[in-house]
C-alpha cells in the first residue's frame, strides 16, 4: 500500500476513534501522542529518507493498536475481554499485545536506521543494539507513565493500566524485548528484501579499507 494510503488509513482511524472515546480525553491523548509525533516526523523526513515498505506497514499497524487502546483504554478493549472470557484468563491482556508490539515493530525501524545511517554490518552487534534500544525505549515509556501518574494522580490510572498486577512494569519491558527478538528472528530476511527495493538500493555504509574518504578518490 502506498504511503499516502497508509497515512490516510491512520488518520481516518484516529478521527473515528477520537470521537467520544470511552477513555477520558487525557488518557486518549497520552495513548495516541506517539502516533501524532510519528506522523509529523514522517512528513518532514519521507522525501529525503524514505522508509522501507515493510517498516511503514508495521508502523501503520502499531498506530492502529495504539488508537484502539486509546479509545477504550487498554484494560477495556473488547477484543481483550473476549480473549479473557474465552480462555478463562484473569485479566484483559490487550496491553500485553501492545507492549509486545512496542518491541516487535520498533525493532525493524531501529534496524533500518542502524543499517542505513551507520557502518554497522548485519550480525550480532546489530541485533544487540536493536534489542538494547527497544529495551531502553520500553523502560523510558514506563518512566513516563510513572511521572504522569505522579503529576496527575488518579487521572492517570487508566493510562497506567496495571489492572492490579504488581509485576505489570516488568511484564511490559519483558514483552517489548521478547517482541523485538521475535521481529529480528522472523522478519530480518523480509526486511532486507524490502530495503533492497528502495531506490537506490540500501546497504550499510562501510569505510574504505585504506581509511580514505571515498570523495578523495
Amino acid at each position: 500500500m502506498p504511503l499516502s494510503w497508509l497515512v490516510a488509513l491512520v488518520l481516518a482511524v484516529q478521527i473515528v476513534l477520537g470521537f467520544s472515546p470511552q477513555a477520558d480525553r487525557l488518557t486518549w491523548a497520552l495513548e495516541n501522542a506517539p502516533v501524532w509525533v510519528g506522523l509529523v516526523v514522517l512528513s518532514f523526513t519521507h522525501r529525503r529518507f524514505p522508509l522501507s515498505a515493510l517498516c511503514l506497514h508495521l508502523l501503520a499497524v502499531h498506530a492502529l493498536i495504539l488508537a484502539l487502546g486509546g479509545h477504550y483504554t487498554y484494560a477495556k478493549v473488547p477484543l481483550g475481554d473476549w480473549v479473557r472470557d474465552a480462555f478463562g484468563l484473569a485479566r484483559n491482556h490487550y496491553d500485553r499485545l501492545g507492549h509486545f508490539a512496542q518491541g516487535f515493530i520498533p525493532a525493524i525501524l531501529v534496524r533500518e536506521l542502524l543499517l542505513r545511517r551507520t557502518p554497522l554490518p548485519r550480525g550480532g552487534w546489530l541485533n544487540f543494539l536493536v534489542l538494547s534500544v527497544c529495551l531502553a525505549f520500553s523502560a523510558s515509556y514506563e518512566l513516563f507513565e510513572w511521572w504522569t501518574a505522579v503529576l496527575t494522580g488518579e487521572a492517570a490510572s487508566d493510562f497506567l493500566g496495571t489492572q492490579g498486577d504488581p509485576w505489570d512494569t516488568q511484564w511490559d519491558m519483558f514483552l517489548a524485548v521478547f517482541g523485538a527478538t521475535c521481529s529480528l528472528l522472523f522478519l530480518r530476511r523480509a526486511h532486507d528484501a524490502s530495503l533492497q527495493r528502495i531506490s537506490p538500493p540500501v546497504t550499510a555504509r562501510r569505510a574504505p579499507a585504506d581509511g580514505r574518504n571515498a570523495a578523495d578518490d
